[in-house]
């Protein structure tokens, strides 16, 4: 009897002791070795991103030539006065545009610029004497009888960020100063929405944030054509050889990157890095059985045809698939004598008078007619291509697709050509602070959308790594819209490039992938053939436990009884 009872007494010991170690250490050490490390993010940051409060500031400097203003008046010229546009886009976007404007006299030295024979030449004076900061405009108002425009003129748009405004009757017939500035403010307001950024491009910046407002097709058309913003691209240029047996192809396609295109390609290194290269492709062909129009003397594409031109093409170019870097592609495509010449028609069916045309977001393909080189007896003939005329086309179609779009033509405008780097520098400007307002709002899109992922599915891993690029992509958020703000468009641009690159390294790193981890039931299936073999022995004998000291007590109280 005495046996039993220790024997008893034993077990309950072991059972005990056994729910003590898995109650005090195994629990504990299941739970912490099967606990998914999530490290921590600034969540109250992230949740202010989704209200994008963006405010961009322009310092514009207006200059009173000699003759445009009365001695009384310049006494007083000292003014500066800052307007601001406020823009409620959506709920959730809000756009303030600041233009700080200070009122001057010209110094001597400008007196002098602007006496040259020629507003081009004053330009460049003018540039020599000082050079404007990146995002900032200098409008120089000159007289009604200066000479530097044409009588048909009022507005010169040079090639810096400088621009010329001839005063008007009503300027020249004002007594006060204020009234002076009242007439020439609305002109000036106008030189801005040609030089620097204009609400259009900035809403077609914001991308998926907005939903773009009714516009004209020209506009619309623009803001899908060109490329999203991207840390760099690679422009590929192509020369198609559909049979060389007919013509042997010769183009300096070197010499002409370097002339052309490069001086374009520098000066937009602010914006992205960029990669040259080419290639010749033989028995390549478009896809596209041209038709022979006898009212054109020709073979012709036309514009419903030339959406089947590009993907048979494609497959034969060839990618970097590892970059992930947007691609622009150029091809020069030369067609043997079965179909020559060959001609690309418009919606009207009239000839292009660049024989070629663009895909948004893809390239541009020029079609080169060399019929006048072949020989009577059939013999191949060395055809050297004139890469100036192909280079402008590739030029202006590169513009485009990168987002420099032309201005719309306004009357009494006369804008000077961008010269030989290809690009002017409000146009520039233009480009960057679209790009700016583009990365950003794509940064703040991407952080918190990650944020969103993370708090849905909780099992997935947040590592140390990803933690620091979501709070440096904030960081570089924080400081771009505050360079914005300043007016400061250089470190604007690099803090929202830095802002994008974080983001997206943080958003698309491998091990923020779900399939990684079991799903609950899956859990489930692992864990209760493990525990349940365990659990329910030790359970039921600490029941047996609990009823024998229940049990204990009843006999106790039934003996005191």
């Amino acid at each position: 009897m005495a046996t039993a009872e220790v024997e008893r007494r034993r077990a309950r010991l072991a059972t005990m002791s056994i729910a003590a170690v898995v109650i005090l250490v195994g629990i504990p050490l299941w739970w912490r070795t099967t606990t998914t490390y999530r490290a921590w993010l600034p969540v109250t940051q992230i949740q202010e991103l989704a209200k994008l409060q963006l405010l961009l500031s322009a310092d514009v400097e207006v200059v009173f030539a000699r003759g445009t203003l009365t001695p009384e008046q310049q006494k007083k010229i000292t003014v500066t006065h800052t307007q601001d546009e406020d823009h409620d886009i959506n709920g959730e976007t809000s756009l303030t545009y600041r233009y700080e404007t200070r009122y001057r006299t010209a110094t001597i030295m400008e007196e002098d610029a602007l006496s040259q024979p020629s507003a081009v030449a004053t330009d460049l004076s003018l540039h020599t004497l000082s050079e404007s900061p990146c995002g900032s405009l200098v409008v120089y108002v000159i007289p009604e009888s200066s000479s530097l425009l044409p009588q048909d003129v009022d507005v010169y748009v040079g090639q810096r960020r400088t621009a010329l405004l001839r005063v008007a009757a009503e300027t020249k017939a004002a007594k006060t100063l204020d009234q002076v500035l009242a007439a020439v403010e609305p002109r000036v307001k106008e030189v801005l929405q040609v030089m620097s950024f204009s609400h259009h491009d900035i809403t077609a910046a914001l991308g998926d944030r907005v939903r773009l407002s009714p516009g004209s097709p020209q506009r619309k058309a623009d803001s899908m054509r060109s490329f999203k913003s991207s840390p760099g691209y690679e422009i590929t240029f192509s020369l198609l050889n559909p049979d060389p047996k007919w013509h042997r192809l010769h183009w300096d396609i070197e010499g002409a990157v370097r002339t052309y295109v490069q001086p374009l390609l520098s000066k937009l290194s602010p914006v992205a890095n960029f990669s040259v290269d080419s290639q010749m492709l033989h028995y390549t062909m478009l896809g596209v059985n041209a038709q022979f129009d006898a009212s054109h003397d020709a073979y012709t594409l036309s514009v419903e045809s030339l959406a089947h031109v590009i993907n048979p093409v494609e497959a034969r170019l060839g990618s970097n698939a590892a970059s992930s870097n947007a691609l622009l592609n150029f091809l020069l495509y030369v067609p043997d004598p079965q179909h020559s010449p060959l001609r690309i028609l418009d919606h009207q069916k009239r000839q292009v008078a660049s024989n070629a045309f663009h895909s948004p977001r893809w390239g541009g393909i020029m079609v080169y007619n060399v019929n006048g080189f072949y020989e009577a007896n059939g013999e191949a003939v060395d055809v050297n291509i004139n890469m100036a005329e192909v280079m402008g086309v590739f030029l202006a179609q590169l513009r485009l697709l990168l987002g420099v779009h032309p201005s719309a033509p306004r009357a009494g405008f006369l804008v000077a050509p961008p010269g030989s780097s290809g690009l002017s520098d409000w146009e520039l400007d233009r480009l960057m602070w679209s790009r700016s307002v583009e990365n950003v709002a794509t940064a703040t899109t991407t952080i918190t959308s990650l944020a969103q992922l993370l708090d849905q599915i909780d099992n997935i891993v947040i590592n140390d790594n990803i933690a620091q690029q979501v709070s440096s992509a904030i960081a570089s958020l924080q400081l771009a819209t505050a360079e914005l703000e300043s007016g400061n468009l250089a470190f604007a641009l690099q803090y929202s490039k830095e802002a994008i690159l974080a983001s997206e390294r943080a958003f698309f790193d491998p091990s923020l992938l779900h399939l990684l981890y079991f799903p609950n039931d899956q859990k489930f299936a692992i864990y209760i053939p493990l525990f349940v073999p365990i659990c329910v022995p030790l359970v039921l004998a600490l029941l047996q436990i609990m009823s024998e000291v229940h049990q204990r007590r009843r006999d106790k109280q039934a003996k005191k009884d």
